[in-house]
């Protein structure tokens, strides 16, 4: 047997973290892509999906938090996590520099995560071999 072919993943994110278990789902499943080898240099989180990158989230004692799951991934991999500017902003997701364009006294989004156009989206599923999607639009 020959050896298996490292493949460049691309993950897009609409669902929202409290909306079930699809975005806890789809962390873990960026997680093992890597553990088997495979790269994910970017997820792009869309509509409902950039709540994902709320710094203030809450989750449950007795459930796992998917924003601690995204950024363990960044953390550990380097995997870059870009939430739609549009989409996070129309949600109260901003960061730094967003929040002082608005007049807000601090960021909401988590520091792990950029805010990015769709440009993003498209550069890293132009590169991708696969592309998976998890949630629908809103």
């Amino acid at each position: 047997m020959g050896m298996a072919v490292a493949l460049n993943y691309c993950l897009l994110i609409m669902a929202a973290p409290a909306s079930g278990y699809t975005s806890l789902t789809a962390a873990r499943f960026g997680a093992a892509v890597i553990a088997q080898g495979h790269i994910l240099p970017r997820v792009f989180f869309l509509d409902g999906g950039t709540s994902n990158g709320l710094a203030t989230a809450i989750t449950a004692q007795d459930e796992k938090s998917p924003l601690t799951e995204w950024t363990q991934l960044a953390t550990a991999h380097g995997t870059e996590l870009v939430l739609c500017v549009s989409s996070a902003v129309k949600r109260g997701l901003l960061d730094s520099a967003e929040a002082q364009r608005h007049g807000f006294p601090a960021a909401t989004a988590h520091p792990q995560f950029a805010l990015g156009g769709l440009g993003l989206l498209v550069e890293a599923m132009q590169s991708a071999d696969r592309v998976i999607t998890f949630g629908a639009p809103e």
